[in-house]
This record gives C-alpha cells, structure tokens and sequence, in this order.
C-alpha cells in the first residue's frame, strides 16, 4: 500500500520525530499525574502529610488521583475521537461535537438521569456502565443520522451543517427532557459544563477498557485512514472491506465519544485540537497518529483540568468551560492570523 498519504519530510525523520513526541506525552503525563495528585482545595498539604494522616490519604487516593486519571483518560477518548473523525470524514474540522456525537452522547446522559435515575456521582457499577451504553447509541445513532442527512461524507460543507442541525436537534431533545423532569437540572447543568470531579476508580476503569478497545480498533483499522487520505479509489483499489471497516471506525468514534461523555460531560476542542497539533509536529501514517492524538488530547485535558482546579483554588472552574474559552480564543487568533496574512 502506499507508505503515507502526506508528507513532505523524510520518512526516518517523520518516524523520529513521531516517537519523539510519543516520548514527551508519555513524559508529560507522568508529571502532570504527580501534579493533578497535588492540586486540590487542601493545596500540597494532603500530600505532605500523605503517610501519617487518614484524611489526607483519602482525599489523594480517593478523591485527587482517580480524578486526575479520568481526565486522562477522558482526554484521550476525545483525541482518539478527534483522529478517527478526521481520517474517515477526510475533513480537518470533523469532531465529536461537530459531528453531532457529543450531543448524541449527552442526550443518552439525559435520559439515564431521566430514566435510571442516575447521574455523574452515581458510584454503581451497573449505573455507570448504563450511562455509558446510552451515551455510546446516542453518539453511534448522531453519527449515522448526520451520515444520511449528508448523503455520504464526499461533500465538506454538507457533512459540517449536517452534523450542526443534528447537534441542534438533539440538543434540544436534551433541553426538552430537562424541562420534563426538573429534578435532573442541576446534575445537568454540571454535565454540559463538563467536570471530572465526580470520576472515581469505576468510572476509571470503564474509561480505560473503552479507550483500550477503541484504540486498538483505530490502529488495527488504520489502513483504510491512510487510504482514505488518498481517495475513495485508492481505499477501494488496496482490496480493503471498506463497508465493514468504516462500520468498525464509526463504531469506534461513537464508543470514544460516548464513553468520555457518560463520564466527564461535555468538553469541547480536545478532540479537534490534538489530532492538529499532532500534524503540526510529525505527519505520519494513522497508525501513529491515533496513539499520538490520544496521548496528546490526554495532556490537553489534564493541563486544562488541572489549570481549572488551581486558577480559583479553593474554588474550581468547569474544566468544559476552560477547555471552550481557550480553545476558542485560539481559533479565533489562528483565524485573524491567516486572514491578516493573506490581506498582506
């Protein structure tokens, strides 16, 4: 098959700096795990006082450290999301959120607070695992729904207002269901801002065998990236199942999305950000670029999160809204950057 799809450097010297950037997220997430540990509303005292005092050993084992590794791993669902989103759509700006997922994801948390009666501080196994099968069909069911009202994903700009209509739609449907059932606003409220405050060891857990299922299905599955890259023909000229493996990457996409949702809420521009940032730095063959974009949407995440707790200690800002403003700041710089340049 063809070795990239593009790629202007040197092959030796894109695989370098591919494992050099793997080499750096690893290391940055290791340090911002120790610090996610250390920031809280007790500030670094819970742990330096870690081995002699009950409360203190609570408060990071129970409390800081599952907190900071859900935002991880929510992270790197989202990047993950993010990666298999713009490969199969052939799009830059393919998103969960502009896809419509996110909002699938969020209405299936609606209706598990509405129904089950459950929510983002529900301990329950069998809850949270409900929560995340919902959010998972609603994000799947946004995705094809934006599939069929663009007719396919050979049309950019039909496929993008496709996937706002629906992440309208469905948001109201959310809005609605909020409306009907007033008990469920305030654990709402939290949810569309996006907090890990509320993730603990379970929910730790059932993000990371989602993330590990989803990433192996990306990598295994990345061949049709690479030639998607290319076109319809070649994709369809290397002798791959096309249907059946863009079945797999939609799936996938939904599983990533949903998981992070049931468990984080919404939190926008991880996903459309990492995938870039990765290009920006080593272009590489999808196989590298899935675990890149997850680990780099991981960093973003946890930097962003534990920047939400720090900023207004004690107090905490919801780490969706930090994620929003700063992403969108961003856009809205690199948007006059290239408009001011090409005026120039």
């Amino acid at each position: 098959m063809p070795a990239t799809y593009a790629t202007s450097l040197h092959p030796d010297a894109s695989g370098r700096r591919a494992r050099w950037l793997g080499l750096w997220l690893l290391a940055a997430s290791v340090a911002l795990l120790l610090l996610g540990a250390s920031v809280g509303s007790t500030g670094f005292g819970s742990l330096l006082n870690l081995r002699g005092d009950p409360l203190a050993q609570q408060i990071v084992w129970d409390i800081r450290l599952p907190r900071t590794l859900g935002a991880w791993l929510a992270g790197a669902l989202l990047g993950l999301a993010g990666a298999i989103a713009q490969g199969l759509f052939r799009n830059p700006l393919a998103d969960p959120y502009l896809l419509g997922s996110a909002s699938g994801a969020a209405l299936g948390g609606a209706v598990a607070m509405a129904v089950l009666g459950v929510s983002l501080s529900t301990a329950s196994w069998l809850a949270r695992l409900g929560v995340t099968g919902l959010a998972f069909a609603g994000a799947a069911g946004a995705v094809l729904l934006t599939l069929v009202l663009a007719r396919g994903v050979q049309h950019t700009l039909r496929l993008l207002l496709a996937g706002v209509i629906v992440g309208v739609v469905l948001g109201a449907a959310r809005d609605l269901i909020q409306v009907a059932q007033p008990a469920i606003l305030e654990p709402m409220q939290v949810f569309t801002m996006g907090s890990s405050a509320f993730v603990g060891w379970q929910a730790c857990a059932i993000m990371a065998g989602g993330w590990l299922l989803c990433a192996a299905t990306a990598w295994a599955l990345s061949r049709l990236l690479d030639g998607l890259m290319l076109g319809e023909a070649t994709a369809a000229s290397l002798g791959l199942p096309i249907v059946p493996m863009r079945a797999g990457l939609v799936l996938a996409l939904a599983l990533a999305t949903g998981t992070a949702v049931a468990h984080t809420g919404l939190i926008a521009f991880v996903g459309l950000a990492a995938p870039h940032l990765v290009r920006s730095i080593a272009r590489v063959t999808h196989q590298w670029h899935v675990w890149l974009s997850s680990l780099m949407g991981a960093v973003l995440l946890l930097a962003a999160d534990i920047l939400a707790r720090w900023v207004v200690a004690p107090q905490e800002l919801p780490v969706g809204v930090l994620t929003a403003a700063l992403g969108g700041s961003y856009l809205l710089w690199l948007m006059h950057r290239r408009v001011l340049g090409s005026s120039l």
